[in-house]
């Protein structure tokens, strides 16, 4: 694929860099439970996941979370954002001259996508083009988000390119049929070999800055 027909971005960690941020709030509202989980453990288990899997993962663990859980992290996440979320350096250059038909396909919640793309800047960039784990019935790894987004946007998935920063994320993406881009630009790869968990998680590229992302794949890796 020299050019795709349509690239569908995953948000938190490829266009805001907010995977550590909302995992220390993560860690801050299970520690209101009782629940211990540091901010590497939390990466490790949630990256790129939806609430609901951490729902299910502490369940299954026979750790019942109260339904309010949700709304706490969410009333911590925005604060924690508003005071602290950043764009990820050159993707608004990028989104700036991108000709290509684009969309986010997230984890997150559709209020959580919009609120961090209009603190950032970017949201001029979607418009209405959000997609999340919300619309479909299994969240990522799954392919059922990134089939929707393209089905949706009205193209091919085999003409598809997908940038994603989480091991379900790319997952998500190859069973989708999809072309998939590892970024491993976000502050929460600083001290993890993400490039080397990205393409084990079946990425066919990983590169780690925006500036990168139209250059052979020998330049961007």
């Amino acid at each position: 694929m020299i050019r795709p027909d349509l690239i569908i971005f995953d948000c938190d960690g490829v266009l805001v860099d907010s995977e550590v941020l909302s995992c220390r709030c993560l860690s801050d509202a299970l520690a209101g439970y009782g629940i211990s989980l540091g901010v590497d453990q939390a990466l490790d288990l949630f990256l790129g996941r939806s609430v609901a899997a951490v729902y299910q993962h502490y369940e299954t663990l026979g750790r019942s979370i109260p339904t309010q859980f949700a709304a706490e992290l969410r009333a911590g996440v925005r604060s924690t954002f508003r005071a602290s979320l950043c764009a990820i350096d050159g993707v608004n250059s990028l989104l700036q001259g991108l000709q290509i038909p684009h969309c986010v396909a997230s984890s997150s919640d559709v209020d959580r996508v919009s609120f961090s793309l209009s603190l950032t800047g970017l949201a001029k960039y979607f418009d209405t083009r959000l997609f999340t784990s919300q619309m479909v019935a299994h969240g990522k790894p799954a392919p059922d988000l990134f089939l929707y987004a393209a089905e949706n946007m009205r193209m091919n998935p085999e003409r598809t390119l997908v940038i994603e920063d989480s091991v379900s994320g790319v997952k998500a993406g190859k069973a989708a049929g999809m072309t998939v881009w590892g970024f491993v630009g976000g502050s929460h790869y600083q001290s993890r070999d993400g490039k080397a968990i990205l393409r084990e998680a079946g990425a066919d590229r990983v590169f780690g800055r925006m500036a990168d992302f139209w250059r052979a794949d020998r330049q961007g890796d």
